[in-house]
């Protein structure tokens, strides 16, 4: 009799630890036969149907495709360890997107619709010169090639080796092997994705894919209110957390935590600007709207989107601060059993609370989120490359046909360069934290001469290019050269940043006084779209900017200015 219990056992054991597997092979082959449905009929033959969906894209394409492009593993895992860190006021780089989102859709997207382009650095080339659009181009491609598209793959693949737990189902010990294998099936997955079905495909599978994500987002926090209240329900379980930890539900981040209140208004709202105004992986979704009703639509819901992202975001994070605090939640520490690694919260939060026939398709939602971005970095980095250099400098008669062909042989290139660099960045202490700061790099400098040629129409080309050259150094400078790298720590790196953007743009503006150029910038509307706005714009704006005050005033506690706070992760259970 025990024999037979046993061998039933094993028996159940074995089938749960394949289902997983299968759940989400199943989940991400309806997610590419369902794209292939829905776009089979697309022309991906020409310059626009192949980089902009034909200009064909509707609201709904649009949000959910901003919405999961935005959304990776180092979202899901970094900034609920950022909240298991310092708590509530993490949530300002969910909500103060909405501040750029509405910006966006008041003042970037008419006028980048209006001159019909395809990429950021095409506009600087109209308002500028075409050296100020080719130097734009080589920032965002070096950018991409060696961080974005190789922190995707990297996280993606670690998140996946966690969540799946890999290492049992494949026969390969050597964890560096193991971690490129995971990383050349997300890149090659990736790469099929972007450059066969070009941005329509992508768009489709990311509305598909945003779906599942707000599903299996969600579902995490259900479970772990659940777990919380032991039984009486999921608002007795937010109960607890709130009153056994209300100094993690302060929306205002005191001066030693990851985002300090007053940063909200200089570094941190201007790297928002830049991501969801001015970033080709963002902006190229809006860039494919029908109209321009359609994309301000599409921009102003994906802000409504972003004010509940800090429930599946943040709140996660806070229930795992929770757990961990009641000794519920160990894995959370290192090997030694007192350091804590607070990237390890969501993924803890997750084994603990997450049900196993639930863990595929949650698995198969992640890889969803990481291909989306690495799908949305790929489709770009090609359209920089084949409109900003292969049309514009080697094959200036190219047909379209041949244009696209050089964006997806210039992608496989891209994509086997990133699955050699991924695994690299093994090595490196904090991912998210690297990311950051390599993104303030590129971000500032180039936010700055978009916005400054919109805002000045006498600031010349030469202004643009020492703006772009001069930011980027400057930053690097302050990032990493002593003493200046001293410098720039003690004063905080988003107040840094804002400052820099204030430099530069100033710059721009004095230059365009002292030695302006010859004529005034006028821009030419090329009639690609119908250009009538939305007539709820105004309104939806201002509604959206009135919920995220109340959300900051509801969870606000001035307190945190007048004590000095140490970061949450510093306590341990029984403290």
């Amino acid at each position: 009799m025990n024999f037979s219990v046993t061998s039933s056992m094993t028996v159940i054991a074995a089938a749960i630890d394949w289902v997983t597997p299968v759940t989400f092979l199943a989940f991400t082959a309806l997610v590419g036969i369902l794209t292939i449905i829905f776009t089979r009929n697309d022309n991906r033959s020409t310059n626009e149907g192949f980089f902009l969906g034909g200009r064909t894209l509707t609201f709904p394409v649009i949000a959910g495709s901003l919405l999961l492009t935005n959304l990776s593993t180092e979202q899901m895992v970094g900034l609920n360890g950022d909240a298991f860190s310092y708590g509530l006021s993490v949530m300002a780089w969910e909500v103060v997107a909405v501040a750029a989102l509405v910006m966006m859709a008041l003042f970037f997207l008419p006028r980048f619709l209006r001159v019909g382009i395809t990429t950021v650095p095409e506009y600087l080339e109209q308002r500028f010169a075409r050296s100020t659009g080719s130097i734009a181009n080589i920032i965002f491609l070096v950018a991409y090639m060696l961080i974005l598209l190789p922190i995707i793959l990297y996280t993606g693949a670690k998140g996946l080796i966690s969540i799946l737990d890999i290492r049992t189902l494949l026969p390969i010990e050597d964890p560096m092997v193991l971690l490129y294998v995971i990383v050349g099936g997300i890149g090659l997955i990736g790469a099929i994705y972007a450059l066969f079905g070009g941005l329509k495909a992508l768009a489709v599978s990311d509305l598909i894919n945003g779906v599942g994500l707000l599903i299996g987002g969600f579902m995490i926090v259900y479970f772990a209110l659940d777990y919380v209240g032991a039984g009486e329900g999921i608002f007795r379980g937010l109960a607890k957390v709130v009153e056994t930890e209300p100094k993690m539900f302060n929306s205002l981040g005191g001066p030693n935590q990851a985002v300090p209140f007053t940063t909200l208004f200089s570094g941190v709202l201007i790297i928002n600007v830049f991501y969801w105004c001015t970033n080709q992986q963002i902006i190229q979704r809006t860039l494919g709207a029908s109209s321009l009703s359609e994309g301000q639509k599409g921009v102003l819901l994906t802000g409504l989107l972003k004010l509940i992202g800090p429930l599946y975001l943040v709140l996660p994070g806070l229930i795992a601060f929770h757990l961990f605090r009641q000794g519920l939640l160990p894995e959370v520490l290192k090997a030694d059993g007192v350091t804590i690694d607070s990237s390890l919260a969501y993924g803890s939060l997750v084994r603990k609370v997450l049900p196993p026939l639930l863990t595929g398709f949650f698995a198969g939602v992640m890889v969803g989120a990481i291909l989306s971005s690495f799908n949305s970095a790929l489709n770009s980095t090609c359209t920089l490359f084949s409109l900003g250099f292969y049309k514009t400098y080697f094959r200036p008669n190219a047909t379209d046909q041949q244009v696209v062909a050089s964006g997806k042989w210039f992608g496989w290139i891209i994509t086997a360069g990133s699955i050699v660099i991924a695994p690299l960045l093994d090595r490196t202490e904090s991912i998210f934290s690297y990311l950051q700061t390599m993104n303030g790099i590129y971000f500032i400098p180039l936010l700055a001469v978009v916005l400054g040629g919109m805002l000045s129409r006498r600031a010349p080309a030469r202004a643009a290019n020492w703006t772009l050259i001069g930011g980027v150094v400057l930053i690097a400078v302050g990032y990493f050269v002593p003493p200046f790298d001293k410098i720039v720590k003690s004063m905080n790196e988003y107040m840094f940043l804002g400052t820099v953007f204030l430099y530069l743009l100033l710059m721009i503006f004095v230059w365009g006084e002292v030695a302006p150029r010859d004529t005034e910038y006028t821009p030419k509307d090329a009639n690609k779209i119908d250009m009538t706005p939305w007539k709820h714009t105004g309104l939806c704006s201002v509604l959206l900017l009135v919920i995220v005050a109340i959300i900051y005033i509801y969870f606000a506690d001035t307190s945190v200015f007048s004590e000095t706070l140490v970061p949450m992760s510093g306590l341990i259970p029984g403290e």
